[in-house]
C-alpha cells in the first residue's frame, strides 16, 4: 500500500454512536468515534443530533475534509486520519504517540522539536513502519505533563 503525502478521502459514511467509517485514497479504511469530541471541541455540538449526524459528506473529488454543509462544520482529512490512527493503533506506545500528536494537534516537524527527534522518525512511527518505543510514549506523555502546567 502506498503511503500518501497528505491524508485525502475517498468515501465516508456516518455510523451509529457518532462513528465514521472513512476510507482513505490510499485504500486504507479506519472507524473512527467522534463521540469523545463533543466534550473538547464545542463547535461539533450540533453533530450530536444523530439526523443531522447521518449528513457526512465529502465534496467529491476533493476528499480533504467531512462535512456537513447544513451546520457549517468540516473536519479535516488528516485530522480525521491521525484520531482513526489513534483510536486503532495496534499497541499501547503507537496508540499514545498517535493520540498525543492528534490531541495537541502537532505536525510532524512539531512533534519532532517537541521530542528531539527528526520529522522523517516521527512520519515513521506515524506509518507504522517503525514500532513506538516505550521511552517515546513516555516522552509524550511527559510533554503533556509539561505543557498543562504552562498553560
Amino acid at each position: 500500500m502506498a503511503t500518501m503525502k497528505r491524508p485525502r478521502l475517498e468515501s465516508v459514511k456516518a455510523l451509529a454512536d457518532y462513528r465514521l467509517q472513512l476510507v482513505f485514497r490510499d485504500g486504507s479504511a479506519y472507524t473512527v468515534s467522534l463521540a469523545n469530541s463533543f466534550d473538547k471541541f464545542p463547535g461539533l455540538g450540533p453533530l450530536q443530533d444523530k439526523a443531522a449526524f447521518a449528513k457526512a459528506q465529502i465534496i467529491e473529488g476533493e476528499g480533504w475534509t467531512v462535512e456537513w454543509p447544513e451546520l457549517d462544520i468540516q473536519i479535516g482529512a488528516d485530522t480525521l486520519w491521525l484520531d482513526a490512527r489513534a483510536q486503532n493503533a495496534v499497541d499501547e506506545n503507537t496508540r499514545v504517540f498517535a493520540q498525543w500528536r492528534a490531541e495537541n494537534r502537532l505536525t510532524l516537524t512539531q512533534a519532532a522539536q517537541a521530542l528531539g527527534m527528526t520529522p522523517r522518525t516521527m512520519s515513521a512511527y506515524g506509518t507504522g513502519s517503525r514500532p513506538v518505543p516505550r521511552y517515546v510514549a513516555l516522552a509524550c506523555k511527559g510533554w503533556e505533563v509539561e505543557h498543562r502546567r504552562q498553560a
